[in-house]
C-alpha cells in the first residue's frame, strides 16, 4: 500500500504541541499520533518521573498502549531532569521514531525544553544545585517585581530582555550570572547554538480561554483525587526526598503534604493546589504568547470538533515538500 505521507526519515517532520496546563494537549498528541502514525514523544518536565503519574497527568497505560510514547516516567525522582539532559533524550528518541518509519509528536508545556528543541542550547556551563537553591529561594521571597529589580542589579541586559512575570527564564539569568559571573546573554554570544535535531517544525498551540481553562484545571484536580493522588504523595513521603529537587516542586504535591501532616484538611488543601495550578497556567500561557512566534495557535480547548482543523493543518505540513 502506498504511503500518504512522506517517509518522516527522509522528510525528516516533526509534529511540536504545546499549551497550558490542562488544555487538552496530551489528548491532541495522542489523537493525532494515530491519525498520522506518530509516536508521542514527552516534553513536561514533571511527566519524566515515575513516581508521580497521577499528580503529573501522565498519560494512562490504556493511552501508552494504543500509540508509542516515549521519555514518560523514564527518571526517578530522586534524579534532576536539566533541559540539556531532555534535550539529549528527545533527540535520540526522534531518531529511533523516524527509523521506525513513525512521526515524532513532541507534547509538552515546559518553556525551556520547548526552545532546547527548537532553538538550541547556548553553551553554558553546569550551575551548581546550590546556586540553583538560591535563585529559586530568593524568587520566592522576594516575588515577581523585586527579583526583577535585583537581577537588573547584577546583569541589566537579561533584566531588560525578560518580562517581570517570565520566572522561569529570570531565575536561570540570575543563577547563571551569580555562578559564573558573566550574563547570560554573553553565554549565547560565544557561541550560537545549533537545534539538536534536524529537520522541518510544525507547532501547535491550544490557548483556551481563561475561564474555560481554569474549569479545566478544578476538574482535573478533582479527578485527580479521585484516582489516588493522596496515596501518590504518601508514597513520595517515603522517599524522603531533597526538597530542592524539581519532582518535589511537582504542582499539588506540597498542599498535599500538608494534609497528610495534619497542617490542614483536604478541602484546603485541594483548593492551594488547584489555585497553585492555575497560576502555573497564567504564567504558561504569558511564555507561549511571548516565544513561541509563527507557531499555529488555536484559541479553545482541545475537542473532536477543533481535531479536523488541526488535522488538516498538520496533513498540509506533512505534504509540503522539504525545501
Amino acid at each position: 500500500m502506498e504511503r500518504e505521507f512522506p517517509d518522516p526519515s527522509v522528510s525528516r517532520p516533526v509534529v511540536v504541541i504545546t499549551g497550558p496546563t490542562a488544555s487538552g494537549k496530551s489528548a491532541l498528541a495522542l489523537d493525532a499520533a494515530e491519525a498520522f502514525s506518530g509516536t508521542v514523544i514527552n516534553a513536561d518536565s514533571m511527566q519524566v518521573y515515575r513516581e508521580l503519574r497521577i499528580l503529573t497527568a501522565r498519560p494512562p497505560p490504556a493511552d501508552e498502549d494504543r500509540v508509542p510514547h516515549r521519555l514518560f516516567g523514564v527518571l526517578p525522582v530522586t534524579e534532576r531532569c536539566s533541559a540539556g539532559y531532555w534535550l539529549e533524550l528527545a533527540a535520540a528518541a526522534i531518531d529511533e521514531t523516524r527509523a521506525a518509519g513513525r512521526l515524532p509528536i513532541v507534547v509538552g508545556g515546559t518553556g525551556l525544553y520547548l526552545r532546547a528543541l527548537l532553538e538550541g542550547l547556548a553553551p553554558v556551563p553546569e550551575i551548581a544545585d546550590t546556586a540553583r537553591a538560591e535563585a529559586r529561594a530568593l524568587h520566592e521571597r522576594l516575588g515577581d517585581e523585586a527579583f526583577h529589580t535585583e537581577l537588573a542589579r547584577i546583569d541589566p541586559e537579561m533584566a531588560a530582555r525578560l518580562p517581570v512575570t517570565d520566572r522561569q527564564r529570570l531565575i536561570r539569568a540570575f543563577e547563571v550570572v551569580k555562578a559564573t559571573g558573566r550574563s547570560l546573554a554573553e553565554w549565547q554570544r560565544q557561541e550560537k547554538p545549533l537545534p539538536a535535531v534536524a529537520g522541518r517544525f510544525a507547532s501547535i498551540v491550544l490557548n483556551p480561554p481563561r475561564d474555560v481553562l481554569y474549569a479545566a484545571i478544578d476538574a482535573r484536580f478533582e479527578r485527580m483525587i479521585e484516582a489516588g493522588a493522596v496515596d501518590e504523595v504518601a508514597a513520595l513521603e517515603e522517599l524522603k526526598l531533597d526538597p530542592n529537587l524539581p519532582a518535589a516542586k511537582a504542582l499539588g504535591v506540597a498542599p498535599l503534604r500538608r494534609y497528610l501532616r495534619g497542617e490542614t484538611d483536604l478541602d484546603e488543601a485541594c483548593g492551594a493546589a488547584k489555585q497553585a495550578s492555575r497560576n502555573y497556567a497564567k504564567r504558561q500561557c504569558t511564555w507561549l504568547s511571548n516565544q513561541m512566534a509563527g507557531a499555529n495557535v488555536y484559541s479553545a480547548q482541545y475537542s473532536e470538533r477543533l481535531q479536523s482543523k488541526i488535522f488538516s493543518f498538520i496533513r498540509q505540513f506533512l505534504l509540503t515538500p522539504d525545501t
